[in-house]
Order: structure tokens, then C-alpha cells, then sequence
């Protein structure tokens, strides 16, 4: 059916983001997510809120069990204003094994009988699994909910036909399962510690900086790609905002709607 321009509707923002964070472990990630209003923490086994977080929470062990708390989310009458999925590349593992357990496969990347005998055939039937969760996500989203999924991060080689290969963090996700996320989130958001910058006297009297690493306790929440990491964001973000505790949802929250037009 035609649409007509009549039925055309504002699409400024008026539902939560979907947000994912990533970075390696003890940058706040968790701290930050459970900022958020009125959270659900829905863990796999091995992550754990910090010892000064009390949010309520449940261990997520199957993929089926995941969808189905989603389920509950959206049809049930309760309190909850963020769901927070800790961690992502964990839950990953969960689908894998529901996509071979729907396609009778023993693993999802080897070429043993039962399995996958195309390079890269799970991890393109597993995209219907993730879309599946995708739906539901923006589901809740539509609904009223934020959703906060924690990654931890690798660093992994970056072929760049512009300049030489080099190393940058990504979100620990099988390549096709970030592509996912990074397109169907609102933001990528990675964190990490504010590097320390060197500054060193040179011929002529010039002075040449450069960052030594990161140091400290100060952390930034990078929104824009840049050489050594991925990120994005589509919510009009700057490039990147100081992380500090207590303050993270107040500094983030600032760009989750359309500022309303002037009159």
C-alpha cells in the first residue's frame, strides 16, 4: 500500500535509546548502566553489580530464557525502567548454542559432521537469532524502557586500505553480531581511562606531545569512532564526555530526545 504524504508523521525522538557499553573491566561500565531509572539487571554467570550497587536482578542461562524475561517485560504490569544485558558477548555464547540446537549442529564454526560445512554459515544463520533479539529490544524500547547492554572489549587487527593495519578495541563480539549491534543501537559507547599526554622538548625549540597511556582513576565515555576504537552514536553526542560516578545518566541522558524547536 502507497503511503500518502498526509499519513507522514515527526520522527523525532520520543522512546528511550538503545545504548551499548563497552571496555575492559572496572571502567564502570556496570556503575554506570545502573544509574539508569529504576534498572533490572539480567546477568550471565560470572558478572556481578558492584559491591555498592543493589538493583534487583536474575542470571540469565539460555537464550529461550532471555527472550522470555523480555516477554514478561512487555506484557506484565511492573516497576522497571531499564533493562540492563551484562554481558552481551556472554549472551552471545547462549545463541550460539540456540541457533545449532534449531539447526540440529553440533558448534556453530566447525566442519565436523552435523555442522556448518560453508566457512561463516552459523554465523549467518545465527543473524536471524539476533534479529529475533534485536525485535525484541526495540520492543521494549518502544515501550518506555531504556536498554543498557554491557561488552567487554579485544583488541583486534583493523585493515584500513588508507593507511597500514593497526590494532583498535571492538566490542568482544564475533564480527557479524557487532555490525548488528553497532547498526541497531542508538549508541556505541566505549570506556576507558583518560590517557596521561607526554610532552617533549624537540630541535628549534618545539615541543611535541603524544598520549603514554591511561592512568588515574579519571574515565571518558567516547561516542565517535576514532583509529583506536569503535563507537557511534545518532543522538547528537560531542565526541566525549568525562565518566563520573553518581553523574554518568545525568551527562548521557542530556542528548536522548530532541531538543523541542523554538517558537
Amino acid at each position: 500500500m502507497a503511503i500518502s504524504l498526509s499519513e507522514l508523521k515527526s520522527s523525532k525522538r520520543k522512546h528511550p535509546p538503545i545504548i551499548a557499553i563497552y571496555g575492559s573491566g572496572g571502567m564502570g561500565k556496570t556503575s554506570l548502566a545502573a544509574e539508569f531509572p529504576n534498572p533490572v539487571y539480567l546477568h550471565t554467570e560470572g558478572e556481578e553489580t558492584p559491591t555498592d550497587v543493589d538493583i534487583p536482578s536474575g542470571e540469565i542461562e539460555t537464550f529461550d530464557g532471555l527472550l522470555n524475561v523480555f516477554g514478561e517485560l512487555l506484557t506484565e504490569e511492573h516497576e522497571f525502567e531499564t533493562v540492563i544485558i551484562d554481558s552481551l558477548d556472554a549472551v552471545e555464547k547462549l545463541l550460539w548454542a540456540h541457533t545449532c540446537a534449531r539447526m540440529g549442529w553440533d558448534t556453530i564454526d566447525s566442519n565436523d559432521k552435523g555442522s556448518p560445512t560453508a566457512f561463516g554459515k552459523g554465523y549467518l544463520e545465527a543473524d536471524n537469532d539476533w534479529l529475533e533479539y534485536i525485535a525484541a529490544v526495540k520492543a521494549m524500547a518502544r515501550k518506555g524502557m531504556h536498554v543498557v547492554q554491557i561488552m567487554h572489549s579485544e583488541a583486534k587487527r583493523h585493515d584500513d586500505p588508507m593507511v597500514d593495519s593497526y590494532d583498535r578495541y571492538r566490542p568482544k563480539l564475533q564480527k557479524r553480531a557487532t555490525d548488528i549491534i553497532m547498526e541497531k543501537s542508538d549508541a556505541l559507547l566505549f570506556m576507558m581511562k583518560r590517557p596521561s599526554i607526554k610532552t617533549t622538548k624537540e630541535a628549534f625549540g618545539k615541543e611535541k606531545s603524544k598520549p603514554i597511556g591511561a592512568s588515574g582513576s579519571e574515565r571518558e565515555i567516547y561516542t565517535d569512532e576514532r583509529a583506536g576504537f569503535l563507537a557511534k552514536n545518532r543522538l547528537n553526542m560531542p565526541a566525549s564526555i568525562p565518566y563520573k560516578k553518581g553523574n554518568g545518566y545525568a551527562e548521557l541522558s542530556k542528548y536522548f530526545y530532541a531538543k523541542p524547536e523554538a517558537a
